[in-house]
């Protein structure tokens, strides 16, 4: 993984995180969530595969947080063009994860899975894949009580 840069006054590494989601209000409670760390910035959103190819080309961030389900190119798609353009971590974000879809994820480039209903799962996989960890739990039940990233 490259470098952070410095940026937040210059107190130290800034993350770099790219979000990608259709969804308006799910990436605004994702940029919530992760700016919640003085450490960590959004650099860019996108709403579709296609967008978040160009920006990942020239915001050049740190982590990529991907949804599955886009109208024009799905995540695993996305996930496969983004590590033919760099070596940055990419986390799949979606509620329609299940044993089959992890398994490509992985095949896709993917260092990372979340559900959308598990939000504080987000921040623990964007922790993992910043010490050069995987983050792939074991989802045998979800819980309706945990936070929900699209509130």
């Amino acid at each position: 993984m490259k470098s952070a840069s410095l940026t937040r006054f210059q107190k130290g590494p800034v993350i770099r995180i790219l979000l990608v989601d259709d969804n308006r209000l799910v990436r605004r409670s994702l940029r919530r969530l992760l700016e919640q760390h003085e450490e960590w910035e959004v650099c860019g959103e996108a709403s579709s595969g296609y967008e978040a190819v160009r920006s990942f080309q020239s915001l050049h961030p740190d982590v990529v947080l991907l949804d599955f389900k886009m109208p024009d190119m799905d995540g695993l798609e996305t996930a496969r063009e983004l590590s033919h353009r760099g070596r940055v971590p990419i986390l799949l974000v979606s509620m329609f994860l299940n044993d089959q879809l992890t398994a490509e994820a992985r095949k896709a480039g993917v260092q990372g899975t979340c559900p959308k209903e598990q939000a504080g799962c987000v921040v623990q996989a964007v922790e993992a894949v910043l010490r050069n960890e995987t983050y792939f739990p074991t989802w045998t039940s979800r819980s309706a009580g945990r936070e929900s990233i699209a509130k």
